[in-house]
Formats: structure tokens, C-alpha cells, sequence
């Protein structure tokens, strides 16, 4: 198959370049620096160099395709996240029409079934809504849960102050993913000839925010380390002190909001995974222990 992969070589995008071309995929991997070219080529995979928010170079890109995964890869630099997602979605959409492309696999994240208070997450629901628009599609969410990765972010908190501690934690549960795990499942669904399902979610591991706490506190030699829960207000009055710009504040902490309430997983414990992804928290913890000794 001829497969189009958006978002460089990234978290997911690496992995999935990776196994598609190993299946003896024709892949091609869109990406904005020219730089990435040599290491896109390397792995097997033609480089497309150019804007996601070009929409001739998206169709000449698309044109051909047999599929193509499609993400908004973040840009914290947006003050309008939504307007950020709206723009690219619609871009993918108006390129995957002109090019006919009849399969396509968008990443958007569990909690995009929400209209409202899920921060950053609301830009994949519009992105979402946008792309049900299109017609003679094969059209599927990846709706995954809670990054491990962003679990990094936490490494200065635990050095600094010995603990965790967001507008979420404690026995809070989390549904949590790998982008590895992300990757497979885009490359099943990117090459599957069965029918289409039009949401699909992909979890690792189940785990409250304690758990996690304790498996990444011993894998770091600091048993006992906690995951406290903030109000929201703390939790804003750290990030302005930290100096995170206030459109950033303010979708932090209505992400973190609604992991809390739980509202965002609601959905998702309706259409649970029937198989999770096999990177569980204390595969995991490997990771963040390498990356907690350098940070």
C-alpha cells in the first residue's frame, strides 16, 4: 500500500514509519524541517517536505494515497488552539477530498467527545467534526488516553519537592498509552481491509495516579514518592509563577480539570479497548528513570 504519514518522525510517527515499512509499505513521512530528510530516507520511507498548512502541498502529497494518517501535531505557541486544529483538520480534509484518498486514520485523543472544558483536548474534537464531513471516506479516530510521555514534565516537581502534584492525582484513575502502543494500532488500522470502525481507543494500562506515583518512585529510588491532587487555583497560581503563558494556564488546567471530574474518560468506559497496548506502567518506569537521572 501507499501510505502517507503527517507529523514527522515524532513519538508515534517514528514507530509507525518504522513498522509500515517493514510490512513492505510504500510510506511517505510529511514533514516541515528539511533537516529531518536524511533520517525520514533512512528508515526506508520517501521525505515530503513542506507545510501541514499548505493545502496544494498536502493534495500533491495525499494524490495517490492509499492512506493516510492524519494528526495536528501540538504547538503550545498558538494562543487559539482551536482555531490551530480547526485550520489543519480543515486542510486534511480539503486535500483528502481533491486527492480521493479513501482511507484515513486522524489521532485525536480520548475526551474529544466533548464541546467544552477539556483544554487543549477540544481542538481534536472540532478537528473530529471536520473531517465527519467527509464523504467516500474510510474515516477513523484514534482516540488514545493519557500520554506516559508526559509524565516527564513531572521529573523537576519530584527533584525540587520530593512529591508529584497537579489538578489530578491521588486515587484519581488514569487511562494510560504508549506511543509505541499509539503506533500499532494506526498501523492496523492504516492496513486493515476489514470494515472501518469510525472510533477506535488505545490504552496501555489502567492505573490510579498513586500507583503510578509509586511504581515511577521506586524505579527512581524514592519509595514512597506521592502524587498530591491541587485545586485548580494552586495549580494556576504555579504555573503563572512559573511564567507559562496564560492561554497555556488556562488549558492545562482545564485538561487537568476534567481528568479529575473523570469526565474525560466517560466515554471511553463505555467503548473500552478489548485488548490494551502491552507497555504497562512499570515498562514504563524504565523510561522515566533514564530520563529522570539526566533531567
Amino acid at each position: 500500500m501507499k501510505i502517507v504519514i503527517t507529523g514527522s518522525l515524532g513519538n508515534i510517527g517514528q514507530p509507525l514509519a518504522e513498522t509500515l515499512v517493514q510490512q513492505g509499505h510504500a510510506v511517505s513521512v510529511i514533514s516541515s524541517k528539511p533537516e529531518k530528510q536524511p533520517a525520514i530516507e533512512a528508515l526506508g520511507a520517501k521525505a515530503a517536505i513542506g507545510t501541514l498548512e499548505d493545502a496544494d502541498f498536502l493534495t500533491a502529497t495525499f494524490t495517490g494515497a492509499e492512506a493516510v494518517f492524519a494528526m495536528v501535531p501540538p504547538s503550545f505557541a498558538e494562543l487559539d488552539q482551536v482555531d490551530y486544529y480547526r485550520r489543519l483538520a480543515g486542510g486534511y480534509a480539503q486535500a483528502i477530498a481533491r486527492a480521493g484518498v479513501p482511507r484515513v486514520v486522524h489521532l485525536s485523543s480520548y475526551g474529544a467527545h466533548l464541546d467544552h472544558g477539556t483544554g487543549f483536548i477540544l481542538g481534536s474534537h472540532h478537528a473530529e467534526r471536520l473531517l465527519n464531513e467527509l464523504s467516500g471516506v474510510a474515516l477513523t479516530h484514534l482516540r488514545p488516553g493519557y500520554f506516559y510521555t508526559n509524565l516527564f514534565s513531572f521529573a523537576g516537581m519530584i527533584k525540587g519537592q520530593g512529591r508529584m502534584g497537579a489538578n489530578y492525582g491521588g486515587d484519581d484513575p488514569l487511562v494510560l498509552v504508549h506511543p509505541r502502543d499509539i503506533a500499532a494500532a494506526a498501523a492496523e488500522e492504516l492496513t486493515t481491509t476489514a470494515r472501518a470502525s469510525p472510533v477506535r481507543y488505545v490504552a496501555s494500562d489502567e492505573q490510579p495516579a498513586s500507583e503510578v506515583a509509586r511504581v515511577l518512585g521506586e524505579a527512581i529510588g524514592q519509595p514512597g514518592l506521592q502524587w498530591l491532587t491541587f485545586t485548580d487555583e494552586q495549580t494556576r497560581r504555579a504555573m503563572e509563577q512559573r511564567g507559562l503563558p496564560a492561554h497555556l494556564v488556562t488549558n492545562f488546567v482545564e485538561m487537568g480539570a476534567s481528568t479529575h471530574s473523570g469526565a474525560l474518560r466517560e466515554d471511553y468506559d463505555q467503548h473500552q479497548p478489548a485488548v490494551l497496548g502491552p507497555t504497562k506502567v512499570a515498562d514504563f518506569a524504565r523510561e522515566f528513570a533514564a530520563f529522570y537521572e539526566k533531567a
